[in-house]
């Protein structure tokens, strides 16, 4: 009887392992995967220098990975099992009941970047502002699991609070005294338009400036599911929704790197993945926003990551014209830009996750 089983057992592993076999012949191979935003690796080109040196098998290995039948539904089931058996972390991503809180951790460039921004500070002849948005592992720290680890982020911001000849926006503050408040998304890493509204006050009260209402805002999505949701694979929790609380009434978005001008919303954004790129058009090396009915004709150029991109509507109702400039994509030395362009003020406006590891915060200092 037992010689038995162990036959049936081995048939029964046999033709589970060519049915996968199969499945993976004859359905065709994806290039990007919806669920975990990013692309799937391809077959690799076999060479026999390829093969000598290992870049073959690893290739090979990352493909079958990627390729393998109902990857999906498997991963799904995988974080699932975990959950069941009390984790709380996965791919650096912590499930706080039904929110998604990604994990910060430090980088070795975190106070270089600091003294690039001292560069800056000591370059410039123009009013500097310097904003750091705390991600939602800070402002929501007592929602993280316990024991859950992260880059001490308000220590951080002390220290660049420090830095001297620029204007400190207390971002921080600003989120911390509406901390109970939906001021990021529960599936996505970036803030939500409420908690960019208090971003944008925290800069006019850095300005001395009264911060216009935050109005009544509209629903534009209920189905947003954002790159915590793609990257942590706990894909049961309930889906975002994304409001907007600025008419897109005569301001023009002009991207310099396409030379197309649309609004502030780009509303075909909505029906794909990325529906956060809808503010905006998503990442671009430089935008200008300009806003003939703004409060004033001042030109503010912003150094910044992809948060900036539902702030800029709340900002585009006081500066005439806005240069969002992204290091990234755009490699120039600020102050430069700043000149050659006829800039009134700069704000430096980055989530501290980004800041700290930016590769090219160097152009800051140059």
């Amino acid at each position: 009887m037992s010689r038995i089983s162990q036959r049936v057992t081995a048939a029964v592993f046999c033709v589970f392992l060519a049915g996968f076999g199969l499945l993976h012949l004859l359905l065709p191979d994806r290039t990007f995967s919806p669920v975990e935003n990013r692309n799937l690796d391809q077959l690799p080109a076999f060479s026999w220098s390829a093969l000598a040196d290992g870049s073959y098998t690893a290739g090979l290995e990352s493909y079958l990975a990627d390729q393998f039948p109902l990857r999906d539904g498997w991963m799904g089931l995988k974080t699932r099992y975990e959950y069941l058996l009390g984790k709380r972390e996965f791919h650096n991503v912590y499930l706080c009941g039904d929110t998604l809180v990604g994990k910060v951790e430090d980088d070795s460039r975190a106070e270089q970047n600091l003294d690039y921004l001292r560069r800056l500070a000591e370059k410039t002849e123009l009013p500097l502002y310097l904003g750091l948005i705390p991600t939602a592992a800070e402002t929501w720290r007592e929602k993280l699991p316990a024991g859950a680890e992260s880059f001490d982020q308000r220590s951080y911001l002390e220290r660049a609070r420090a830095v001297p000849g620029i204007t400190w926006v207390d971002v921080a503050g600003a989120l911390a005294d509406h901390a109970g408040e939906g001021l990021y998304y529960r599936t996505d890493h970036h803030w939500t338009s409420l908690g960019a509204y208090y971003g944008y006050s925290a800069f006019m009260d850095a300005l001395g400036e009264e911060s216009l209402p935050l109005g009544e805002g509209g629903t534009v999505s209920v189905d947003f599911y954002g790159t915590l949701y793609s990257t942590s694979g706990v894909h049961w929790v309930r889906p975002d929704t994304i409001e907007r609380y600025v008419r897109d009434s005569g301001v023009t978005v002009e991207d310099i790197e396409s030379g197309e001008t649309h609004g502030l919303y780009v509303n075909s954004f909505l029906g794909e993945k990325d529906q956060y790129a809808s503010f905006l058009g998503g990442n671009a090396p430089l935008y200008i926003v300009r806003n003939p009915a703004a409060a004033s004709r001042e030109k503010l150029l912003v150094v910044r990551d992809s948060y900036s991109d539902s702030l800029a509507p709340f900002l585009s109702q006081r500066f005439g014209e806005i240069h969002l400039l992204d290091l990234r994509y755009y490699r120039t030395g600020v102050d430069q830009y700043a000149r050659e362009n006829g800039i009134d003020r700069i704000l430096v406006c980055y989530s501290v996750e980004n800041f700290i590891k930016d590769v090219d915060a160097v152009f800051l200092g140059q």
